[in-house]
């Protein structure tokens, strides 16, 4: 299918599709006229990105899970190392957040009347 189709069966742009295959995460031939090819497997795989990119995950770390996620949601299969992978991502994830929070409460400090 062309970019067009899969942008419209998926919504996801077709810049953010050409992203994609750029990062190495969407495979895509070329046709004689030089038009972007997607399979049919590509309408799961976007949704697959699109979910994890949903889910905090770096385009880097997206291309390390990509292998074990099956359906759209996705689920995974328990490659080696994925637990590692997300289990850092998560605890990476909580230490923004506490920065945050100390953050806020420091700007909020200053909105405090003396």
């Amino acid at each position: 299918m062309l970019i067009g189709e899969l942008s419209r069966r998926t919504g996801a742009s077709p810049r953010s599709l050409r992203y994609y295959g750029e990062q190495g995460l969407l495979a895509t031939g070329r046709g004689t006229n030089g038009y972007r090819h997607y399979s049919e497997d590509s309408v799961v795989t976007v949704r697959q990105i699109r979910a994890l990119l949903k889910a905090g995950l770096s385009t880097e770390v997206i291309r390390s899970v990509l292998p074990c996620a099956r359906g759209e949601r996705p689920d995974f299969d328990w490659c080696a190392d994925l637990w590692d992978i997300l289990n850092g991502e998560l605890a990476a994830m909580d230490e923004r957040i506490d920065n945050l929070q100390r953050d806020r409460g420091t700007l909020a400090s200053y909105l405090t009347p003396p």
